[in-house]
């Protein structure tokens, strides 16, 4: 599988990432899936078979479970792999079990480092802003963090551009470390991040991380124009309907993904996945399979190359509005 750097680091990663969200099945994520151990055992094994070296979870998956999975399915093999997981949200009743107050980030990391059974993260992320707490506090806390050992790199996840750019000018002016990765929504149903955060991101060197790349299973293919939607499928049911968009631009979508795919003996997924590698910027895919037969597709996405014509009719069709100033700003770039 082709590698690619990981934002502005020395470190190569998979244009894939395997993503563990789909594992443990408690509380709240138990509508995005349930993998259990066995089950983890062999998706992980068959991604690493498949050449995927870049591994993604998060402390609030499965409240803990989806690390705890992880770190015994990649056992010894972890030594071979890049490593992310993530801090913000939710993990206990206190008062203080929540947000990115240097309290919560190290003892979050000690917590995850344990559950994940490794002495260092490759990539920490923080999952989201936290506006409660100044950016200052929450980037020494990550710079000791790497300075200690227990990570080597940090990325933001669900940042807007004014807050992003906002931590990165504090790291360069106090020399600290620096995110090298931007975790975002990002799919032919969700394009609102190449408004402003992927020209921040070429700009500022970060990679980019697509997470629900399938628009929660809805640029699989098996949603279609006036067909019954499939039983037990995460949007079919109200709770798995958390992204928001133009379902009938989204079919149109889906057609046209079905017509590419078909050109080059692919499925609607690869064909979707395949897209985003072709997108400036974009660092590694996060895939979230929760069966070998979707891993297995998953996996063809990169053993061919959407053509530039092919992206262009993509791109047309999938088009986010253009608000204000950026319509403003096209318009005086093309007075140059």
């Amino acid at each position: 599988m082709n590698t690619r750097f990981l934002g502005n680091t020395g470190v190569r990663v998979t244009e894939l990432c395997f993503g563990a969200m789909t594992f443990g099945g408690r509380g709240y994520w138990k509508n995005v899936g349930q993998v259990e151990q066995k089950e983890a055992d062999l998706l992980v094994g068959m991604a690493l078979d498949g050449g995927i070296n870049f591994f993604d979870t998060a402390n609030v998956y499965s409240e803990g479970r989806s690390e705890e999975i992880l770190g015994k399915a990649l056992g010894s093999r972890r030594k071979d792999i890049v490593l992310a997981t993530k801090v913000r949200g939710r993990v206990g009743p206190r008062p203080n079990d929540v947000g990115l107050s240097r309290k919560h980030i190290l003892e979050s990391c000690d917590a995850s480092l344990k559950r994940l059974g490794t002495d260092w993260i490759d990539l920490y992320q923080v999952h989201s802003f936290d506006p409660h707490t100044p950016l200052e506090e929450t980037l020494r806390a990550l710079d000791d963090l790497v300075r200690s050992g227990k990570v080597r790199y940090i990325g933001a996840s669900n940042y807007t551009g004014w807050q992003l750019m906002k931590a990165l000018a504090i790291s360069d002016a106090q020399h600290l470390e620096r995110f090298a990765t931007l975790q975002a929504l990002y799919s032919l149903i969700s394009r609102d991040l190449e408004l402003e955060l992927v020209p921040l991101s070429l700009d500022q060197k970060l990679g980019i991380l697509p997470w629900s790349p399938l628009g929660g299973g809805f640029l699989t293919g098996k949603y279609r124009r006036g067909k019954p939607r499939p039983q037990g499928a995460r949007r079919t049911e109200a709770a798995g309907q958390f992204l928001q968009f133009d379902e009938e631009k989204g079919f149109d979508i889906v057609d046209e993904l079905e017509r590419i795919a078909a050109g080059h003996n692919a499925t609607v997924t690869q064909a979707a996945l395949n897209y985003l590698l072709r997108k400036p910027g974009v660092t590694s895919v996060i895939i979230g399979a929760k069966t070998p037969e979707q891993l297995a597709d998953n996996l063809g996405t990169t053993s061919w190359q959407m053509t530039p014509e092919e992206v262009a009719r993509l791109d047309a069709l999938s088009m986010p509005p253009r608000v204000y100033p950026y319509w403003m700003l096209e318009r005086t770039v093309q007075d140059r």
